[in-house]
């Protein structure tokens, strides 16, 4: 399935477009809310792997809501080395099926499904997580790039 193009303000100070990512791999994820403790884990481990996910010619871009300045002051409390984008008006989130109902301590609200896109050189999805458990995540996506990308 190809991945839909889209742009967002990003927190590079441009706008980002997916379709200027062909010829690399991505990892788009998507995250309910800037410093919050399972987004800030996800963030950051990530952030972590960054240079192995590069050595394996993917970038990495988190997704949410948050306005552009919350990125920034999220990115730069955890010196996160790759780029946020922005979706406050929730088009990309729902465009990608990740914006949706959610059960939190017995109520029920709209919210971010935690949800990572794995996206080939060519700009089809070739792997989808959902519902996210943060722990090992990350590393559980660069895995899954390694084997494909053998």
């Amino acid at each position: 399935m190809k991945a839909s193009n889209f742009t967002l303000p990003s927190t590079n100070q441009t706008n980002f477009s997916l379709k200027d990512t062909l010829g690399k791999y991505v990892v788009l994820y998507f995250y309910p809310k800037d410093d919050t403790p399972g987004c800030t884990i996800e963030t950051n481990d990530f952030n972590k792997l960054l240079s192995k996910f590069k050595k394996l010619d993917c970038e990495i871009y988190g997704i949410s809501k948050d306005s552009i300045k919350s990125h920034h002051k999220f990115r730069d409390k955890y010196k996160i080395k790759f780029d946020l984008l922005a979706d406050e008006e929730l088009k990309v989130l729902k465009k990608y099926k990740v914006w949706g109902k959610k059960k939190f301590m017995g109520r029920e609200f709209m919210g971010t499904n935690r949800t990572t896109f794995l996206i080939d050189k060519k700009g089809k999805i070739i792997k989808i997580w959902e519902n996210v458990k943060v722990k090992d995540h990350a590393k559980e996506v660069l895995e899954t790039l390694k084997d494909i990308s053998k």
